[in-house]
């Protein structure tokens, strides 16, 4: 009898997911479930608002031919039945399910957000975003809400491409979890780009204009970016399955649910036992090789292994031309190593290059898991 695995998502967790699973067994039925017919190169959506660069890549490159391809989005999972329902009212029965429905910008409570704020953290919110940069003056003042890695790639990627005012607000410092030597060259590299950097100020209000901080003080801005917390789907909440206080899938470090252990998971939407595993494409890909491995053990009657962290390092653009790449321990811990400059430039590109180059789209992608 073949076993019938659902995926939900084909971001980097459930592409790799799909493959580990068909190139490994031929009696395996996949069905892969995501709201849009194409892979996104969700780590480069920072180049697509700034300049343009296709970030899709289509199913036909980045799926196995074998794997049954849905669009839309699940509604609900019903665990003890093993079924699933879609937005459409149609229903898909499972024997296994990968839960890899990847993460968001979460909701902001900045007044005004809703009405004047862009994110670039999903595909749809980029092209929202690029419309808006498209529609209003090259020379036009844009502020990037957001000290993480992906408010500080925006900057520098937008500063490097517009004449305008790039102004980086934070409530804290920018760039926290890497060495102080690497934020460092961060903000020298983001001070040449001409990026005006406000850090311990928190935003309170936007317009179509303007950011306000707390105090008072305004920022020029006709189009301000949240780059700020992520969070994920209510898929598994609304379902009534445990989560953490993210509202990620609490699993075990067999990246299985104990309740039911034909559920797996894998990527940012997930919590795995008591590790803390960084929303990354750094971990969703060996996470979704993990999981297809899981469920294989499983289909060969033997034990799955459990999940060991293996982080390499963070690798941060700025623009086209600067970077650094900031050494980590197994378990994401900064190093004081690390590379800036065009040297740094060039290992976050090759970085990003080979997500796709050998992982996503070649025919005998090179695969890694966490054990």
């Amino acid at each position: 009898m073949r076993a019938h695995v659902v995926i939900i998502g084909a971001g980097y967790a459930g592409a790799m997911a799909a493959k580990r699973l068909l190139r490994t067994r031929s009696d395996v039925t996949v069905t892969v479930v995501n709201p849009r017919p194409h892979f996104v190169q969700r780590i480069r959506l920072h180049q697509m608002i700034a300049a343009g660069y296709d970030t899709t890549v289509s199913f036909d490159r980045a799926l196995p031919r074998a794997a049954h391809r849905v669009f839309g989005e699940v509604t609900t999972i019903e665990a003890a039945l093993g079924r699933l329902t879609l937005d459409d009212g149609s229903v898909l029965d499972y024997d296994y399910l990968v839960y890899a429905v990847g993460s968001g910008q979460s909701p902001s409570t900045i007044a005004g957000a809703a009405e004047h704020g862009f994110s670039v953290s999903e595909f749809e919110d980029a092209v929202r975003l690029e419309s808006r940069l498209s529609a209003i003056d090259e020379k036009a003042a844009v502020c990037v809400v957001g000290g993480g890695l992906t408010g500080v790639e925006t900057a520098a990627e937008l500063a490097e491409q517009r004449s305008g005012r790039i102004t980086l607000v934070t409530g804290g410092i920018m760039a926290p979890d890497l060495s102080e030597r690497a934020r460092s060259a961060i903000v020298r590299s983001l001070t040449d780009l001409g990026v005006d950097i406000v850090t311990e100020s928190r935003v309170t209000r936007l317009d179509g204009s303007s950011c306000e901080l707390a105090g008072g003080i305004r920022v020029e801005s006709e189009c301000t970016i949240l780059a700020t917390e992520f969070g994920v789907p209510e898929l598994a909440r609304r379902s009534g399955l445990a989560v953490d206080d993210l509202g990620r899938l609490k699993l075990d470090n067999r990246l299985e649910y104990p309740s039911y252990p034909n559920i797996v998971g894998a990527g940012d939407a997930v919590a795995v036992g008591d590790l803390s595993l960084r929303m990354s494409c750094q971990a969703a890909i060996p996470l979704g090789v993990h999981a297809a491995e899981t469920i294989l053990h499983r289909l060969d009657g033997s034990a799955p292994r459990p999940v060991v962290p293996k982080f390499a390092g963070r690798c941060i653009s700025l623009g086209r031309r600067q970077g650094v790449f900031q050494r980590t321990t197994r378990v994401d811990e900064a190093t004081g190593m690390f590379i800036a400059g065009r040297a740094g430039a060039f290992v976050k590109e090759r970085v990003c290059s080979s997500t796709t180059d050998w992982a996503v789209t070649p025919r005998r992608s090179f695969f890694y898991s966490w054990t």
